[in-house]
């Protein structure tokens, strides 16, 4: 059995948070070179330079990638052979994102659903957690913008709808979304489960590096066929036409009951920021 300090969590969790609102990974870096290469459009060609440029300015001057700094959404890995000291879980993760958030002067963004009043800390926070085996912690922090979570849509589809059902339902949801998200966009997709399940699964194949298949077969060409259908749309950078719409389509699928089909889709724009570290 292992102890760590719920305070090593926090500690971690500031750090995480303000490294992904001030960096942009790597993997989307270099999708973004690919589709400044292929783009067409001079426009396109323009905006997605201009969002290349953003990236570096914010890396460089320790600036946030967006003035959307994002609703705070943690992903734990909690190894069960963990004895977490010092406090609560739940109450350590909220206090990191507190200090990220104030520290690095970030953009606070959430509020009571009616009253809109706002908590002033980004807190609280969307905290997911799975017990895995083990004696470490896996920490994944993703800031999502609310105008591409907006446009995400659950939808559960009649079994007979099959695939041919999946693949339209995510072409019509970006070709009604159209510059709302912020394209060039990342698709995610979750598929089976039940409701909530579904749109978890969307919300964490988000996580994956971007070029970065999915191990099975038959979802990468899922994948790869539903990016093209993407990009045909002609929405473009900035919704302003072009043939990146789509920077990548990321699929996670698990198994349903026999009545339903759950779909959900979880668009995130350009800004595709999350970190993760290993405690």
């Amino acid at each position: 059995m292992r102890e760590i300090q719920v305070k090593e969590i926090t500690a971690k969790l500031r750090e995480l948070f303000q490294s992904a609102c001030y960096n942009l990974g790597e993997d989307v870096i270099e999708a973004l070179d690919r589709a400044r290469k292929a783009e067409e459009s001079p426009i396109g060609v323009a905006i997605l330079d201009e969002i290349i440029e953003n990236a570096k300015i914010a890396r460089e001057g320790v600036y946030p990638l967006c003035q959307d700094c994002g609703l705070a959404v943690v992903f734990i890995d909690l190894g069960q052979d963990v004895h977490l000291v010092g406090g609560s879980l739940e109450e350590a993760v909220n206090e990191g994102v507190r200090q990220a958030y104030k520290e690095g002067f970030l953009r606070k963004s959430v509020c009571d659903c009616f009253t809109r009043k706002n908590t002033g800390d980004n807190t609280p926070c969307i905290l997911h957690v799975r017990i895995v085996p083990g004696e470490k912690i896996h920490i994944v922090c993703a800031p999502k913008g609310g105008g591409s979570e907006n446009m995400s849509r659950v939808q559960l589809l009649p079994p007979a709808a099959g695939v041919e059902g999946v693949k339209k339902l995510v072409v019509d949801r970006v070709r009604e979304s159209g510059s709302n998200p912020c394209p060039p966009i990342v698709v995610g997709v979750g598929i089976g489960g039940n409701l909530e399940q579904s749109a978890i699964l969307a919300k964490r194949s988000l996580l994956r590096p971007l070029g970065n298949p999915n191990p099975s077969l038959e979802l990468a060409n899922l994948e790869q066929e539903i990016l093209e259908k993407v990009n045909r749309l002609g929405i473009g950078p900035a919704g302003l036409g072009g043939r990146t719409t789509a920077l990548a389509v990321h699929i996670e699928m698990t198994n349903c009951h026999i009545a339903s089909l759950p779909v959900a889709i979880n668009i995130n724009c350009h800004s595709h920021r999350h970190k993760e570290a290993v405690i």
